[in-house]
């Protein structure tokens, strides 16, 4: 059950752009969503967005672009984009943001500051979000996440599995940090077995991500 708000209830207001605005009071970041998902696929729309006015806080997806973004319009307004390459990112996306609000999404992907870096390829912003990351704790947390939304533990409890059964084509920016990463911290990568995907990469276990991956766990 989800926790409810406190203090609640919560205001929240879901537009499309066309001026029919919905606003809702709601107890909870799960009736919150409920709400919010029969907004969303009730609709066609380029753009959605969720309004905290209360925190000044708002999430936008834009699914025909294939984009999330996030806004806070705090004393220190900031925004950052996410290139989104699976449709059913954006409803979880939502959940996070009424249970945790901007900060909620910290970890849901390979944000940006700047629209534009989305436009570059998935292996050029891959490299760039990894060239972001300088310290071997921030390093561990990134592969920690990577690995938490797609990988798992092989059977012989000797490898960290990640991009579990996808292809070489899904999920190329993550790929493309992950593997710089790698390096950055040293770890061992091998030779997937015949039968992986092609899209698998395979890591020796390491205590450092022991720790890190059983946090996500």
């Amino acid at each position: 059950m989800a926790r409810p708000y406190s203090p609640g209830p919560k205001q929240f207001v879901f537009a499309v752009g066309d001026g029919s605005d919905q606003q809702v009071s709601v107890g909870d970041p799960q009736e919150a969503y409920v709400a919010f998902s029969a907004f969303f696929r009730g609709r066609e729309s380029d753009t959605y967005t969720i309004k905290d006015e209360s925190a000044r806080q708002s999430l936008v997806l834009m699914p025909r672009r294939g984009v999330i973004s996030r806004i806070e319009d705090a004393d220190q307004p900031r925004s950052e984009h996410l290139k989104v390459d699976r449709a059913n990112r954006y409803l979880p996306s939502a959940m996070l943001f009424f249970e945790n609000g901007y900060a909620g999404l910290d970890y849901f992907g390979q944000w940006f500051s700047e629209l534009s870096d989305l436009d570059a390829s998935p292996e050029t912003r891959g490299a760039a979000r990894a060239a972001t990351i300088t310290t071997e704790a921030a390093a561990i947390e990134e592969v920690g996440r990577i690995w938490a939304d797609s990988g798992s533990v092989d059977p012989s409890d000797q490898y960290y599995v990640f991009f579990d059964s996808h292809d070489v084509g899904d999920d190329r920016a993550e790929r493309a940090e992950l593997l710089q990463l790698i390096e950055f911290l040293g770890l061992e990568r091998v030779d997937a077995p015949a039968e992986a995907a092609g899209g698998e990469v395979w890591v020796r276990t390491d205590p450092r991500l022991d720790v890190e991956c059983a946090r996500w766990s």
